[in-house]
């Protein structure tokens, strides 16, 4: 049977860890050749050759590399040796992104700066090299990796929002600018990866010590806030992102996908 993503091509930026590893995965998985690009080198390349091998597939082909989606030399040339190594570029995930939280007031600005830098421009380099190409193809698809906060404010986390808010103006933008040449532009909307290893290793933690309550209590007030009472899993993520990576997606494009078991409806 023909997978969804048959021999398409993808890059997926923060693709060395977490959501970004899941996604890798589950790209090849339905068919892709993927490039696996990451800050952090070691774990770009140890993603990739875990893809190889877990999907077993000899056809299968894996690129990893280190990228700072901040740089406008370095994601220009993880296109060009995209599109030198495959010959063509399908699909750009763009996943790399960061979150630190604090009260407006007391956060430092060099810290504002940087979750701006790699949310929001760093998407805005990644998806203005893979539209050069796309263009010239008359073909393509871009998936941004947003949030629900990029919906509704969230409580000292200014930063993270407002970099999320952004995207989706972006997404929106450039699907318009991007529909005469077949390209089409999505975001999707997670809610809490409560599983993923930024709550398990850090903010569990945090809102612990923040709330004086427990790490266990922290999870269940979460949960709580969910209409259908769990976590968003990396699994609903990627089951959206096939979709709107395939053809069956073709007539959808500048959307803002909720992915949040009805916690964000708008």
């Amino acid at each position: 049977m023909t997978r969804t993503l048959e021999d398409k091509i993808a890059i997926v930026t923060g693709g060395g860890q977490g959501l970004g590893q899941a996604i890798c995965l589950r790209l090849a998985q339905e068919g892709c050749h993927v490039v696996v690009a990451d800050l952090n080198e070691a774990q770009a390349l140890e993603t990739a050759d875990t893809v190889q091998k877990e999907t077993a597939d000899t056809k299968r082909r894996t690129l990893g590399m280190k990228i700072d989606v901040t740089s406008e030399e370095q994601v220009a040339g993880m296109v060009d040796r995209t599109i030198s190594e495959f010959g063509r570029l399908d699909l750009l995930v763009c996943n790399a992104g960061i979150l630190i939280a604090g009260e407006t007031d007391q956060f430092p600005a060099d810290k504002w700066r940087a979750v701006i830098d790699v949310n929001l421009n760093g998407y805005f380099l990644s998806a203005k090299h893979a539209t050069r190409i796309m263009k010239g193809q008359r073909s393509g698809n871009i998936v941004q990796i947003n949030s629900k906060s990029g919906k509704k404010g969230s409580n000292k986390n200014a930063a993270y929002a407002a970099s999320k808010f952004g995207g989706i103006g972006l997404t929106q933008s450039l699907a318009m600018e991007m529909a005469e040449y077949g390209v089409r532009v999505n975001s999707i909307c997670p809610g809490n990866l409560l599983d993923s290893p930024l709550w398990v290793n850090s903010l569990y933690e945090q809102y612990a010590k923040r709330w004086n309550i427990t790490k266990e209590e922290v999870r269940q007030k979460y949960i709580n806030e969910v209409p259908m009472k769990r976590g968003c899993t990396y699994d609903d993520v990627c089951n959206v992102l096939v979709f709107m990576a395939s053809d069956q997606a073709s007539y959808m494009t500048g959307q803002a996908i909720n992915v949040t078991g009805g916690q964000e409806m708008r």
